[in-house]
Formats: structure tokens, sequence, C-alpha cells
């Protein structure tokens, strides 16, 4: 029988490793624009977003100025509205400058995420980019589990680390 999967709770040494790493992983022309993938993961670790969830956002669902994202008939068909912290905020303003300077669409229905040909980017290209981040990051699992740490493990350390500080601060979890 297979062994239970694990999810990868990433140290915030090995977040800020792999932010770094997004920055400068790309030697070639490629889909994938560096300060795009940047914002991807710093999104979906600084809201816990699912990978789709930010990959079907629209430029109408990214309210900076309010903080906000919608995030539009997710699991099981729900809309629900997500608060921004203001690094996050910040992060995601800069992201949508340059994505404005480099000619993208400004049309509020164009994907927030795009890739360099204009269009939205399919799951499978974040996830290979990951890896290659994963990898020049240096981030490994050193336990005896099957699956290295994935783009979604940083949805499960979002929820861990946004717990332990509750619990730090002495909030009520509940």
């Amino acid at each position: 029988k297979p062994q239970d999967f694990v999810p990868y709770i990433y140290t915030v040494k090995e977040l800020r490793a792999l932010f770094e790493a997004s920055m400068s992983y790309q030697k070639r022309c490629a889909f994938l624009e560096p300060f795009m993938v940047r914002t991807f993961l710093l999104l979906l670790y600084g809201a816990g977003l699912r990978i789709s969830e930010a990959i079907n956002l629209t430029l109408a669902d990214v309210d900076l100025p309010q903080s906000l994202l919608t995030i539009r008939e997710t699991k099981f068909y729900k809309t629900r509205l997500i608060p921004l912290g203001t690094q996050l905020t910040q992060s995601l303003s800069q992201y949508a400058i340059l994505r404005q300077q480099e000619g993208y669409s400004q049309n509020l229905e164009a994907p927030f995420f795009i890739g360099r040909n204009g269009k939205a980017i399919v799951q499978h290209a974040f996830q290979e980019a990951f890896r290659k981040i994963r990898r020049k990051a240096g981030v490994q699992r050193t336990d005896n589990s099957r699956q290295q740490p994935r783009l979604h493990d940083l949805r499960h350390s979002f929820a861990v680390h946004r717990l332990t500080a509750w619990y730090k601060e002495g909030a009520d979890v509940q």
C-alpha cells in the first residue's frame, strides 16, 4: 500500500529562496515572464489561493485600490472575496504596471496573468516553471515522501503559517 501523502510546508527561508529564484530561473526566451511568475507565487502563498483560482483571475477580479480579489465560481461553484495585505497589494500593483507597460490587453475580461503570447497560461506551464525554480532554490524534501514539494503546497504553507501566527498572537482560531 502506498504511504499517505503529506503536504510539504515551506519554511520562511525556503519561501524567500523560491521568490528570489523565480526572478532569474529563465536564461533563454520562454513563455512566462519572470516578474509574472514571481507575482503568481507571491499570490498563491500570500492569499492562499488554489492554482486554478489564480490562473482564472481577470483584470476585473483584481481590485487593487480596495486590496480585494474576487474568486469566481471556484470549488463547489462558490464565489468569494479575498482581502489582500499591503505587501501583496504592492506586488500585484507593480505587476499590473509592468503588465500594462508590456502592452498586454487592459480589457477587464482579460486574464490577469498572461503569457508572452498575450493568452492565458495553462496550469502545466506554471507547474513546470515551479519545478525549475524549486530546483534552482535548492528546496527539496528530505523525508521518504514520493513527491517533491509542489506548487499547491504554497496554499498549505499559507494556512499553517497563518494559524501559527494567530496562535502566537493569542487570537481565537475558532
